[in-house]
């Protein structure tokens, strides 16, 4: 995966990809326009009332560029009774057509709205899962059928000046690119270059390109290599950002807000969109907050550049550090919480260390505490119980107080600590977990910096951040830390807030699991429901929620059609699927094993599949 270029130009001083400008309908994206909030309605696209209506709403709620599902010809036709009806009420939001295995719908589609998203992997090609060893001149003249039929597509849409939006999905790639590369970003990456590379020969520049994933880490992880590749070739397509089937409620929210907010943060996104399985207008507000939470970051004081490579951006790894027992090493993150009182309830998930002022309120004798160091000096405790410092106090300790010490530092004590002997591997080494306290707005920029800064060492670290305001806790907290974890820095996690513990602590859980680094609780990959759904998606995952969010190492899909089925739920145990009117098949990984089940019955007939396969346990 090397490339000539990097990803970003700068670490840790914010800068633009240089992206060209590309019209749609009355909207410009790309260049130094703003990030443009998307949405996509989830009507039937035949029914002409519903869609308008939504559209309305959607408009109304800020969002500037609409997209509808066509997955036949008949759907493509009605996109110019959608439009008209909209023009005749004086809205004039560029619309976008949505299309899977259907050319033909999207040269006509080309011809009525302002942009169409074709997806690589089944534009022209059909997946039948099976392997081909190609040859050269196989791969060849493979890729000369799809240039054969992608180009009078390109040419009507130059006629039409309508936009193009190439958007690679992860477990949505061709048997050719799944051959070749797997299903890897690195596969997502080519697919997609193999359609830029045919718009670059034909000089077609009013184009978009996406990389969507429902692992933040893939989305991450391709859209950088996207655009590392595209710097490479001298290309500079706007890019589109979303992680997709991202869920609904507060976890939906932090997984989008990693995933895109780790991309904004180094300049990379013109345009997003957030994916719910709620309505689509519940998004608007989501995604106009990450954009504002990162416009400014031009702005903001500059951080000392960093001149090495700090972290393999393309693939995951996890930043070595020492095994304390309790975290670091290989272990998951651990989550510490300030508490509030003397008792509280934790639901699911536990903290694994809660920060008390007062050995009083320690009331579970199974938990870990961590006390002021003034206060663990005298407090008559031992176990469970350690010493929390900050970093002024702990150059004032002349030995070692603790099995572990706790000590809080920023970006500027850094320094006097490392200066002392309390590190390394000589005789006066402790063991000691940092706590990083980033109070910067830019604070992706400034924790890199201080890993950068501690590179030879390997103290477990703590991200911690504070929150005065908290209307938005849940998208600001995921924005600034959670982009850390899914680039393999932090061994655990503390929030603090105003708002109550339980909220904090939830949080900071729901960001170690949509950063994939812990798994505390089931893992659901729903879509956020299009025209094509073939059920009630929101109520049906409020369902399957409810009665499976107990099995906390699996991974259940839920899609509302075979579109996105098997492809976009690549990483999940079990798949919950559309399959036809009322219908629904069951999937085991990426294999069907029981088709066209009634909905009624398929919720239960899902929980007798996970039993049969040994996967179930009680709640």
């Amino acid at each position: 995966m090397k490339t000539k270029y990097k990803y970003c130009k700068n670490l840790t001083r914010f800068e633009r990809f240089p992206s060209h400008e590309v019209r749609i309908g009355n909207l410009q994206i790309g260049a130094e326009h703003p990030v443009v909030v998307q949405s996509m309605v989830n009507t039937n696209t035949m029914d002409t009332e519903a869609t308008v209506y939504q559209i309305k709403e959607l408009v109304d709620a800020g969002c500037e560029l609409v997209r509808i599902t066509a997955p036949t010809v008949r759907d493509a036709e009605n996109l110019q009774n959608i439009k008209d009806e909209l023009h005749q009420q004086n809205i004039f939001v560029p619309l976008v057509a949505d299309i899977h295995f259907a050319p033909k719908a999207a040269d006509i589609a080309a011809t009525i709205v302002d942009k169409v998203r074709i997806n690589p992997g089944n534009y022209v090609d059909k997946k039948s899962s099976k392997t081909f060893n190609y040859t050269q001149l196989e791969y060849k003249e493979e890729l000369a059928r799809i240039e054969e039929r992608f180009v009078p597509f390109l040419e009507i849409c130059k006629a039409n000046k309508t936009a193009v939006r190439i958007g690679s999905n992860h477990g949505s790639l061709s048997d050719r690119i799944v051959n070749k590369y797997g299903n890897s970003p690195e596969g997502m990456v080519e697919a997609a270059m193999e359609f830029l590379r045919i718009c670059v020969k034909k000089e077609f520049k009013n184009v978009v390109v996406s990389m969507k994933a429902s692992n933040t880490q893939i989305m991450t992880q391709s859209t950088r290599l996207l655009a590392a590749k595209m710097l490479d070739e001298q290309m500079s397509f706007p890019i589109h950002l979303g992680v997709t089937e991202a869920g609904n409620g507060e976890e939906g929210r932090i997984k989008s807000s990693i995933g895109i907010g780790a991309l904004l943060a180094d300049g990379i996104g013109d345009t997003i969109r957030v994916s719910l399985t709620e309505h689509p207008k519940a998004e608007i507000p989501v995604a106009n907050r990450i954009v504002k939470y990162f416009k400014h970051f031009q702005e903001l004081q500059d951080i000392p550049n960093i001149e090495e490579d700090l972290f393999t951006p393309f693939i995951f790894n996890k930043r070595k550090s020492d095994d304390y027992d309790l975290l670091g090493a290989s272990k998951p993150a651990v989550v510490i919480i300030k508490a509030k009182g003397q008792t509280q309830v934790w639901g699911d998930s536990k903290p694994d260390f809660i920060y008390i002022d007062d050995e009083k309120k320690a009331t579970d004798t199974s938990q870990n505490y961590l006390l002021p160091v003034d206060k663990y000096r005298y407090a008559n405790v031992t176990g469970n119980f350690y010493p929390y410092i900050k970093s002024q106090e702990f150059l004032e300790v002349e030995k070692p107080i603790a099995q572990i010490h706790f000590v809080e530092c920023n970006i500027t004590s850094i320094d006097s600590l490392l200066q002392t002997q309390r590190f390394g591997n000589d005789a006066w080494a402790w063991n000691i977990v940092l706590i990083l306290n980033s109070e910067n707005k830019n604070s992706i920029a400034e924790q890199r910096l201080f890993f950068d800064k501690i590179k030879n060492l390997k103290n477990p670290v703590i991200l911690k951040r504070n929150y005065s305001e908290t209307k938005f806790l849940g998208i600001d907290a995921a924005s600034d830390l959670g982009p850390m974890f899914t680039d393999g820095f932090g061994d655990g996690i503390w929030i603090d807030s105003s708002k109550d513990a339980f909220v904090n602590n939830s949080i900071a859980f729901n960001i170690l699991q949509g950063a994939r680094v812990r798994m505390s609780k089931t893992e659901f990959i729903s879509c956020p429901s299009c025209g094509r759904t073939l059920f009630d998606l929101e109520s049906t995952t409020e369902e399957i929620k409810k009665r499976l969010s107990h099995l906390k190492h699996l991974k259940i899909g839920i899609m509302g059609c075979i579109v996105n089925g098997p492809g976009e739920m690549a990483d999940a145990d079990y798949g919950y699927v559309g399959a036809g009117k009322g219908n629904i098949s069951l999937y085991k990984g990426q294999e069907v094993v029981r088709r066209n089940i009634p909905s009624e019955q398929a919720v239960n007939e899902l929980i007798a599949l996970i039993k049969e396969n040994g996967d179930w346990k009680d709640a």
